[in-house]
């Protein structure tokens, strides 16, 4: 099962986008996290289906209402599987 790691960036603290990407991923039927990082960007891996995952960075580019998103970054990783769905 493909594994990407997505760098979201852009106003995407404190506008709920982790519990959002949560509940999104977990519709898609994804595994992984997705978490702040300390320059304001939130990190987001999943684990799925090349479908869902091409879903979700699409919904990463608009998140919720009060996001606004400048870019996101993509990086496959092989070899990693997850279980789950986390916020952190």
């Amino acid at each position: 099962m493909p594994t990407v790691r997505f760098i979201v960036a852009g106003r995407v603290q404190g506008v709920c986008y982790r519990a959002s990407t949560r509940e999104q991923a977990l519709a898609l039927g994804l595994a992984g996290h997705a978490r702040n990082r300390r320059d304001g960007s939130v990190e987001v891996l999943a684990s799925g289906s090349d479908e869902a995952l091409a879903a979700l960075e699409r919904w990463l580019w608009q998140g919720p209402p009060a996001a606004r998103v400048e870019a996101v970054a993509r990086e496959e990783l092989p070899g990693q599987e997850l279980r789950g769905f986390h916020t952190g």
